[in-house]
């Protein structure tokens, strides 16, 4: 196992990485340590560590907006946000269950990896809330970039940059994010019984309509299975004040005039989000776990077709436009599904859980353009030019 470093202060990690520019030495980024298990294997001589790294910076309740400490565990971050009723609208992923981690996540791994759950499609994803960072580039140079409101962006939009880059470009230090208030109440909408073409239908059906839908998804019968019953469920969540949820609630049952219709509100509706967000349901089965954003509309023809070649399990967020596909042969199929997602209308395939061997020869994210690969490439070398940070994590 790798020397690991955890600066205490900005000055002392911009040091780490300058003196590992030097040396040619290679570095892990590590949070809380509860995604290594994401990406490709990464190739690195000593790890840094944000962890000593924590804490609220500036939180003001009235402005909707806090600064941290990159190595801020995320539950004091949501802890402190509630104490206000607020929270981070993009209702972050907790991949603990599916890598079967440990550790506390860290904010500042929310913003590297854009994190984002089932509120994506009507909310945005972090990059959408996040106003600004702090990071340390592979030179060992500080920079600060974005600020505490939004606005117009002139010259690099290097937040929106970092956002998504895995740590490949830079150790951030410090991220300052916009929240939200917290709804005063939330109902889930279940239509029971809909098989993956009819749950597509009914989703688009609801997004069309006034109910303001803050979720959208299917569970296929045997995903329900784990979390409800064994009858497949189409879920429609609607936040807001009481008396506007009970009305948007009626509403859209009358869309739905048919038996198989349920309301569940409370704790319940929450748990079933939370598994929806983490899929849950297949944390516990020892397979290989894909996930696949792409066109709502093509995704049940895309995982019907997989399932004609394969052993699969999935379900559907994002009104559609993200499916987890769960496959138990111990071949992540990873041509097949690239193919299919081609030929049903492009997307992006990123493999979140397989063994080392196999994410060491498996692309694990999609593979980019020719084009758009170069750009890439340009970019990493202006900003990490010695290859400093996570090698292997993104491109074998």
């Amino acid at each position: 196992m790798s020397a690991v470093a955890k600066p205490a202060t900005e000055t002392e990690a911009a040091e780490i990485v300058r003196a590992a520019a030097a040396s040619e030495t290679t570095l892990s980024i590590e949070g809380g340590g509860t995604k290594q298990e994401l990406g490709g294997p990464i190739v690195a001589d000593q790890t840094i560590s944000s962890a000593n790294l924590s804490g609220i910076i500036n939180y003001d309740p009235a402005e909707m907006v806090f600064t941290a400490f990159a190595g801020t565990p995320l539950g004091d971050i949501e802890t402190e946000l509630a104490k206000h009723n607020q929270r981070l609208a993009f209702e972050p992923i907790d991949y603990r269950p599916l890598l079967a981690a440990n550790g506390s996540p860290t904010i500042g791994a929310v913003a590297a990896i854009n994190n984002s759950g089932p509120r994506r499609f009507v909310s945005g994803a972090a990059r959408d809330s996040l106003l600004g960072v702090r990071f340390i580039n592979g030179r060992g140079d500080i920079v600060k970039n974005g600020g505490r409101v939004m606005k117009n962006v002139t010259g690099l939009d290097l937040v929106k940059l970092m956002a998504g880059s895995w740590g490949t470009l830079g150790f951030m230090t410090e991220v300052t994010f916009k929240v939200l208030p917290v709804p005063e109440t939330e109902a889930t909408l279940l239509l029971r019984g809909l098989d993956d073409e009819q749950a597509t239908n009914a989703m688009a059906h609801a997004m069309a309509t006034s109910a303001e839908v803050s979720g959208a998804a299917h569970l296929p019968e045997t995903v329900a299975a784990q979390v409800l019953d064994g009858q497949a469920a189409t879920a429609f969540r609607l936040e807001g004040f009481a008396d506007s949820v009970a009305s948007r609630i009626k509403r859209l049952t009358a869309v739905f005039s048919a038996p198989g219709l349920e309301t569940v509100t409370g704790d319940r509706s929450a748990g079933l989000w939370k598994q929806i967000r983490d899929a849950g349901f297949f944390a516990g089965k020892p397979s290989i776990v894909w996930r696949i954003s792409m066109q709502p509309s093509e995704a049940h023809k895309f995982v019907m077709a997989l399932r004609m070649n394969a052993a699969i399990d999935a379900s559907y967020d994002w009104q559609g436009g993200l499916v987890w596909l769960s496959i138990e042969d111990g071949n992540p199929h990873d041509d097949l599904i690239r193919a299919e997602l081609s030929r049903h209308g492009g997307g992006h395939a990123m493999l979140v859980r397989a063994g080392s061997d196999i994410r060491a020869l498996v692309p694990v994210f999609q593979p980019q353009p020719a084009g758009l690969a170069g750009l890439s490439e340009r970019i990493g070398k202006a900003f990490d030019p010695h290859g400093v940070f996570n090698t292997g994590r993104m491109v074998i």
